[in-house]
């Protein structure tokens, strides 16, 4: 049997397991008759808008035992000012892995223009696990949450020695402490309580704006539960590849940051810059890949910083999440600045530790449950070398083992195949050089939805499409499938502007 015909068959059977798996799953009963209302809201605690209401939605924390233990998700809502016009409601569906989504409506409602607001009532969530849901905790070890710990980025010399022992403790760590919830977190959960999330609203259907992780768990939902689904908008897409999943994503940063340093390095050479590190566009590569290797060599201290020092990995984890948007570029611009001996090091800026707790355990979870990832050593060495050379930039980062390597525990069913099985309902917004979640991947999941959806893309740089980028034709297209239904007759280009 050729390798070809091997992975077909094995792909078919995952399917065929996924679709008797999610099936074979007790069927939830509506909590109470569509259209009416079943949460107790009230006040916000600490959101900034008055407007915005919580309540909470109890949820299996196995769904193969609905009558069994339960846990609470996080809701909230600022509800369309004109119930005359109202068309339902619009999900706002986080990224991460382990995001939180509770404030999202009110950011969301100072950008959404008028005609979508008058349609929906604006609802956000915490996700299982995060939070002001259920909370979950590895409890891991203070140095062990520096971002150049929880991305896996190589040692000077390539060597992942140490990343692999650090995913070693991650794993063990979240195993001891995570207790069954973390166990139970999942996309395909995640599916299941967005829609005992829809049943609690009293709604026949729901709206969803995904973003980022979010077009991921909102596929999942689009597949699984495909006629409770109305206007489907995912913005930033993540590649569906059920053979990898969060493997695939973590990958995906290689090409996405050489898609995208070109916009950092043509702003940090203009003239006018406050932040100007290089005359030319051409030279800012050079130079930062020079600044990185000698950082490698000799650190500077960073007082305060976790790690404290300002190393090789420290400015490549800073490019990394400076190329998300234009106005995060004068972060990597400064940093490089410090480095070269121009500027002093910025004071650090570090998150609440409670907060980067919760967050890691989630993106543990998910990433993690979701798939079984490669245990073998050798071949992450062999794919962190080889990614090195083709894709300096990131070092190898983006292929080289994550805590899933060593997770004691199997997935509790195989990931969710999308398939173009469903209503023809779906939008995906996808700007050209996302460093997150590159144009290749939004692409594959175009293609695993086939005719239910369409695509607008938008000749721009950074992550997030929608209301993000300033680019009226994009936003005109989301915008009037929102507020319409209709979508375009095919694709979308849009070009910059």
């Amino acid at each position: 049997m050729s390798n070809t015909i091997r992975r077909t068959a094995a792909a078919t059977v995952a399917a065929a397991l996924a679709v008797s798996v999610l099936t074979a799953l007790p069927a939830a009963a509506d909590q109470g008759l569509p259209g009416r209302d079943h949460l107790d809201w009230s006040a916000c605690q600490g959101q900034a808008d008055p407007r915005q209401q919580c309540a909470t939605v109890t949820v299996p924390l196995d769904y193969h035992d609905p009558g069994g233990q339960q846990i609470t998700l996080a809701v909230s809502r600022i509800a369309t000012a004109k119930p005359g016009l109202r068309r339902g409601v619009l999900l706002t569906v986080p990224g991460g892995p382990g995001g939180s989504g509770l404030g999202i409506p009110a950011s969301a409602v100072k950008r959404l223009p008028q005609s979508v607001l008058d349609r929906f009532d604006l609802v956000g969530f915490d996700p299982r696990g995060v939070g002001r849901s259920t909370p979950v905790s590895c409890g891991l070890d203070t140095p062990d949450l520096a971002m150049v710990k929880l991305r896996p980025w190589p040692a000077a010399d390539g060597s992942i020695d140490a990343n692999l022992a650090t995913e070693r403790r991650i794993a063990e760590t979240c195993a001891r402490n995570g207790g069954p919830v973390l166990r139970s977190i999942s996309t395909a959960n995640e599916a299941r309580d967005i829609d005992r999330i829809r049943q609690a609203l009293g709604e026949r259907k729901l709206s969803a704006w995904g973003t980022s992780y979010g077009t991921y768990a909102g596929a999942v939902y689009a597949t699984m539960f495909p006629g409770h689904t109305d206007r489907i908008v995912l913005d930033s897409n993540d590649d569906p590849d059920p053979s990898r999943v969060g493997r695939g994503w973590l990958a995906a940063f290689g090409q996405g940051a050489e898609d995208r340093f070109p916009d950092f390095a043509k702003w940090a050479s203009a003239p006018g810059n406050p932040d100007r590190v290089a005359d030319t566009p051409e030279q800012v590569r050079p130079l930062f890949l020079d600044l990185a290797d000698r950082l490698d060599r000799a650190p500077l201290p960073w007082p305060g910083a976790n790690p404290a020092e300002l190393n090789g990995n420290v400015l490549r984890e800073t490019m990394l999440t400076s190329l998300y948007a234009d106005a995060k570029f004068p972060d990597l611009a400064r940093l490089m600045l410090a480095g070269l001996g121009r500027r002093p090091l910025p004071a650090p800026v570090l998150p609440p530790e409670q907060a980067v707790q919760n967050t890691t355990a989630v993106s543990v979870g998910t990433l993690c449950n979701d798939v079984s990832w490669p245990a073998d050593p050798a071949g992450y060495v062999k794919d962190v070398a080889a990614d090195r050379a083709a894709r300096p930039l990131t070092a190898g980062m983006p292929v080289n083992a994550m805590p899933c390597a060593f997770w004691p525990f199997k997935a509790a069913e195989p990931p969710v195949r999308v398939t173009d099985r469903g209503p023809a309902n779906v939008l995906l917004a996808q700007n050209l050089r996302d460093p997150a979640t590159p144009y290749g991947g939004a692409l594959k999941l175009r293609a695993a939805f086939g005719d239910r959806a369409r695509m607008v893309t938008v000749d721009s740089g950074g992550h997030d499409v929608y209301l993000a980028n300033g680019n009226a034709c994009g936003d005109a297209a989301v915008t009037d499938f929102l507020v319409t239904g209709r979508r375009p007759s095919e694709d979308v280009f849009c070009p910059a502007g």
